[in-house]
């Protein structure tokens, strides 16, 4: 098959979206498939290129007056390629691979990666629209989208090309007990949460430290958060971490404390270093932790809930050496050959029931409805 994948960039800046777009890419070439990423560029491509993938430059932006140059650049790579499938992982792709083709000979999978984003409805434009989860696969059926059109492929990291050949980096020894979390700095990653729950751990477990790996907008106010709670020299910002695997290696117990999480890549490889885990039980994370059998599931919202679990972790060596054994077991569904073949199993059903040869659509009509429908999506736009 030709695959095209449809990402806004490819940096390496632990977007989970990017993550996967490569890590499906690079699987889906060394399976013989001919293989595009489009997107604004970034860091993977040199990635992609090692494997066989090619990257063509298509900056996308949901500002409706790009929608133009972003149309007529979609047109001539599709022109060049031929594609069978145009796989969409954001917004904004999908709407110009829908309406922006005045004759389409390709299946348009999409996939929901952020389910909360209420432009995620944007995603129903695609012959079949795949969830990272169960969870998610049912928010969008509430959403109106028929189930008969859905698919679940649920994420995995294990075996990902992204580590493949990288040896992972010398930090300093981390100081124990410690608490490792790896998130974006986001509101709705549950740092807030997090600290004033640590900020309570320490009065009980006063040697206790906890390592914050992430970078992103919310990072000044919760490191400010983290002084008015007095935790200036225990609650560790270490910004952006390429490869975290020594942080998840040494930690005593890892920590995910989302608002909301469709199937976080981040659960994967603390599944695969051996951490205790502590997650929130929204959105799919039950499903990443074997419905709590892997890790303990506290409410989100709740940092009274959090410090008490995780000082009850940190202080019973052997529950948590045994929710940690726990946590390694049957993690083969975690793998990316697995999600690989699971898409392109997806595509190769899409293809046989579409006809996509048959495919037309007005483009002037279309362009127009994808100017208003990015016109939404701006207004109501969440950061990833």
């Amino acid at each position: 098959m030709k695959i095209i994948h449809l990402a806004n960039h490819a940096l390496n800046v632990g977007n989970g979206i990017v993550n996967v777009m490569v890590d499906l890419a690079c699987m889906q070439a060394r399976a013989g498939h001919d293989v595009t990423v489009a997107s604004g560029g970034g860091g993977f491509e040199e990635l992609l290129g090692r494997h066989g993938v090619r990257h063509v430059l298509l900056p996308q932006s949901p500002r409706p007056l790009r929608v133009p140059a972003m149309v007529a650049r979609f047109n001539r790579v599709v022109s060049q390629i031929d594609p069978d499938v145009v796989h969409a992982h954001m917004m904004t792709g999908a709407l110009i691979a829908r309406f922006g083709v005045p004759r389409r000979r390709f299946v348009l999978v999409t996939t929901v990666h952020n389910e909360f984003q209420k432009s995620a409805t944007m995603m129903r434009v695609g012959d079949r629209v795949v969830a990272v989860s169960e969870a998610v696969s049912a928010a969008m059926e509430r959403r109106g989208i028929p189930k008969s059109r859905l698919s679940v492929v649920r994420n995995g990291a294990l075996g990902t090309p992204r580590l493949a050949d990288a040896i992972a980096p010398r930090l300093p020894v981390l100081a124990h007990p410690c608490i490792v979390t790896l998130a974006g700095m986001y509101e709705r990653k549950g740092i807030r949460d997090l600290l004033h729950a640590f900020a309570a751990l320490r009065e009980r477990v006063p040697g206790a430290v906890l390592y914050l790996v992430g970078e992103g907008p919310d990072r000044n106010a919760m490191e400010q958060l983290a002084s008015q709670l007095g935790l200036a020299r225990h609650a560790r910002f270490e910004g952006f971490v390429a490869d975290p695997r020594a942080y998840l290696a040494q930690a005593d117990v890892f920590v995910l404390a989302s608002h909301n999480e469709p199937a976080g890549l981040v659960l994967c490889e603390a599944r695969e270093q051996g951490c205790a885990i502590v997650a929130t039980r929204v959105g799919g994370i039950p499903e990443m932790l074997d419905g709590g059998e892997a890790g303990v599931l506290v409410p989100p919202h709740d940092p009274v809930t959090l410090a008490t679990a995780l000082e009850r972790l940190l202080t019973d060596p052997a529950g948590r050496a045994g929710l940690a054994a726990r946590a390694v077991r049957d993690l083969e569904k975690f793998s990316v050959q697995r999600v690989s073949d699971g898409y392109l199993a997806i595509y190769e059903r899409t293809l046989a029931s579409c006809q996509p040869r048959r495919f037309a659509t007005i483009a002037t009509r279309g362009i127009d409805a994808a100017r208003a429908g990015m016109v939404e999506s701006v207004s109501h736009s969440t950061p990833l």
